[in-house]
């Protein structure tokens, strides 16, 4: 599968305008640089709370389906990452008390991008149970995204069509 491509100037590039750059990469790569879905579903992820984590992934998922009724792959793609890394946070924060998950920065040749990168994984804490619930949340708007047959249709169409 082609990576997310880093080197893009995400800071001055419209993928809606330009979805033949957009590449899914893994998991939430690029999730906190494609614009204009970073400005327009950002506002709207939360998960401090149950309460705040069900609102901010009902209004996502909303996003989603709408995006997908415009055939807005990008668009939709944004969302379900968005979703995903509600559950990833909210589980971060269920386990290590603060968010923080390893030891040390993130090297400057590998900032921007997912995973431990040789640093070591911090002491869970006991979990907590109010995040752990904000995770439970997200996963299932998170997996019903990834199960809507429209999203995976346009997804492989995406792939076939631009790698």
């Amino acid at each position: 599968m082609p990576k997310f491509d880093y080197s893009l100037n995400y800071a001055d590039l419209d993928l809606r305008a330009h979805p033949e750059l957009y590449r899914v990469g893994v998991g939430e790569q690029g999730v906190l640089l494609v614009q204009p879905y970073k400005g327009e579903l950002l506002p709207h992820w939360r998960f401090a709370t149950p309460d705040a984590a069900r609102e901010s992934s009902d209004t996502i998922f909303a996003m989603f389906l709408a995006y997908l009724k415009d055939g807005d792959f990008v668009g939709a793609d944004m969302a379900r990452k968005f979703l995903q890394m509600g559950f990833t946070r909210s589980r971060r924060y269920a386990n290590h008390r603060g968010g923080r998950k390893y030891d040390g920065p993130v090297p400057d040749d590998r900032k921007g991008q997912s995973g431990a990168h040789g640093r070591a994984e911090l002491p869970r804490q006991p979990e907590d149970p109010v995040k752990a619930e904000s995770a439970r949340i997200f996963k299932a708007k998170w997996e019903e995204a990834e199960a809507n047959a429209e999203y995976a249709r346009m997804k492989k169409e995406h792939k076939k069509t631009y790698g």
